[in-house]
């Protein structure tokens, strides 16, 4: 190859690099193309202009001749890179094709290179750990009086039943039926989740809000009083702790609800809130055109006006001393999870981290990002979440894209690039803190997605569709498939609550049900937890290399490794059994899970991805 952005020899240290660290660059010509000179086109992402840094010739085989540069980023950002090339009759550019690899071109195409802080450092208690995200309202219901409940609600006891999905009679989805979950009732399941490995949870909002998804904030001080109290809350926290679990809260920071006291549009609150009084403290916050009924809301919806997170006042009031993060984290929480982060801005993502690392140095700062994040454009400009300023990780949704997509099309060549090109770009303090995902509040259930049918578009259809025995039997399959993945590649895999349990569920609110206690699927859960055991037992995945060893005829292999060992993993999408030979320097291969060591590899049952321990 003339260069490939993706292997070492090529290009050392692989994928992004702090600031102040040497890069090598080595580009392998013909030696019968007689080149003249080879030099680094590179320029920083908020320039037109590239710098240009000549290579020097360094040796020769006969057939091929290497030449080296290197070069050294001083600032963190985006970099672009392609290199040019001169020979007697002319020149031309040396440009990426989908893989990273190396092409003539005569059209400029980029590498991206990733440049972080070199002082970028991110939490070491989810590092190899489990994640578990709970919907408050649907896990589990302690039996605790449920003191001074707001009106409006409906208190529902067919726990079995989906949630309410049919408009009243204006149109309007209420969302405000509720199941009666509880953070006493988390509390009390510590144990089962200690059973599957989980090492942190992390809880869709607990705030006083008046439906029951709760992204609509009512009193961001005060937890809502079907989940408990701030007592409650603590105690679970303190709880959670002697399991070694932590727990992180949702920060809906974006938006606030239209009942609440910031608003007080139906006036729940008295005759304050910015909507009643032209003069009340949180007026500012939102955007009113002529009438107090034009004010712009999230995404349209005039159920959530839309706040302006660059007022003072409101900045001072999420982000200040004593502030609602500050107030939070102090009673219990490990970190907050950022709703749409995305669309917050800078100078406020900024002062979120601030106070989060003031008041706990180890604050986990995870954002909603559903992109590439170290490449997001949005707002008119280029994002920087991951340089070391803002968020410490993302919700890895490219993984879960990329998992789904494999076991669709088998397209294994494909898998790997989309993995190589987040674990390439991301900066590694990240990169082992990403929310690996199969499933959360906000996609079809797992299961449902995994099934070949065509999902139903109209509620009416979705509130009725369901699984063949057949079919669930096949999605389980897939899902223990996609399971091991999740649990191998760079990051840290989160269960969406109920999925361990076989949960099926179309798009919301059908994938929002309530636990299914006492009707699991065992052999489903029986899974997790062996890979849970299996994720605890080994240290590599902590922050282990990955390192690709092959993706062709529909199987993906690669390794795991670092001075404690190495794993390999090898996901075979084939409707029959294989053979796999691996070609590496170890002295023993162990079988950890769904793996027959044979004389020459290791074979592999159709449809299955197994792990083995190499010595």
């Amino acid at each position: 190859m003339i260069f490939h952005s993706q292997l070492e020899f090529y290009k050392f240290p692989f994928g992004s690099v702090m600031t102040g660290e040497k890069i090598r660059f080595t580009v392998v010509l013909p030696r019968a193309m007689r080149a003249t000179g080879v030099s680094l086109a590179i320029r920083e992402d908020s320039s037109a202009e590239s710098r240009f840094f000549p290579f020097f010739w360094r040796s020769t085989d006969g057939e091929t001749e290497c030449w080296d540069c290197f070069f050294t980023p001083r600032s963190e950002g985006l970099y672009w890179y392609h290199f040019d090339y001169s020979v007697s009759w002319g020149g031309g550019h040396i440009c990426p094709d989908s893989a990273g690899e190396g092409q003539f071109s005569a059209e400029i195409r980029d590498w991206q290179l990733t440049v972080y802080q070199s002082d970028f450092q991110t939490p070491d208690f989810l590092k190899g750990g489990i994640l578990y995200q709970i919907f408050p309202d649907r896990f589990y219901n302690s039996g605790k009086e449920k003191k001074n409940i707001p009106y409006g609600r409906i208190l529902r006891q067919d726990t079995e039943n989906p949630p309410e999905w049919r408009p009243n009679r204006e149109g309007k989805i209420l969302n405000n039926d509720f199941f009666g979950g509880d953070l006493a009732g988390i509390e009390e399941k510590l144990p089962y989740l200690q059973s599957l490995g989980v090492t942190c949870i992390y809880l869709n909002p607990i705030f006083e809000s008046h439906s029951n998804h709760r992204y609509d904030t009512a009193d961001y001080r005060k937890i809502d009083p079907l989940l408990g109290d701030t007592r409650d809350f603590i105690s679970l926290c303190e709880k959670a702790k002697s399991f070694g679990i932590s727990v992180l809260i949702d920060g809906v920071f974006s938006h606030t609800g239209s009942d609440s006291v910031y608003f007080n549009k139906n006036g729940r609150y008295g005759e304050g809130g910015a909507y009643r009084d032209i003069n009340s403290p949180y007026a500012k916050w939102y955007t009113f055109g002529e009438n107090r009924d034009d004010y712009k809301g999230w995404w349209g919806f005039d159920t959530l006006p839309e706040v302006n997170e660059n007022e003072p006042s409101f900045t001072e009031f999420i982000t200040g001393e004593n502030g609602v993060l500050d107030f939070w984290l102090k009673n219990g929480a490990s970190g907050v999870r950022l709703d749409v982060a995305d669309e917050l801005p800078d100078a406020f993502l900024d002062k979120i981290r601030e106070i989060a690392k003031k008041n706990q140095r180890n604050a986990f700062v995870l954002g909603e990002v559903w992109e590439d994040a170290t490449n997001k454009f949005s707002y008119g400009h280029r994002r920087r979440y991951l340089l070391g300023k803002q968020l410490d990780s993302v919700m890895n949704y490219p993984f879960r894209e990329a998992i789904l997509q494999f076991i669709k099309t088998k397209n294994a060549q494909r898998f790997q690039e989309k993995i190589l090109s987040i674990v390439e770009n991301y900066p590694p303090p990240a990169l082992h803190t990403m929310m690996n995902l199969l499933g959360t509040h906000d996609t079809e259930r797992i299961l449902t997605a995994l099934t070949d049918r065509e999902r139903p578009k109209t509620g009416e259809e979705m509130s009725r569709f369901r699984l063949s025995e057949e079919e669930r039997k096949k999605a389980v399959e897939r899902l223990q498939f996609a399971a091991v993945l999740l649990y191998t590649l760079p990051g840290v895999p989160c269960i969406y609550y109920g999925d361990e349990a076989g949960m099926e569920g179309c798009r919301d609110p059908f994938n929002r049900g309530f636990y299914p206690w006492g009707r699991e699927n065992t052999e489903l859960l029986a899974f997790f937890r062996e890979l849970g055991e299996i994720r605890h037992r080994y240290p590599v995945f902590q922050q282990g290399r990955f390192l690709p060893l092959s993706a062709a005829l529909q199987c993906v292999a690669y390794l795991r490794e670092d001075e404690t060992g190495c794993i390999a993993v090898i996901a075979n999408a084939n409707p029959h059994e294989i053979d796999y030979y691996i070609n590496r320097p170890h002295k023993e291969r162990i079988p950890v899970l769904n793996a027959e060591i044979t004389q020459t590899g290791v074979k592999i049952p159709a449809e299955k991805t197994a792990i083995v321990k190499l010595d």
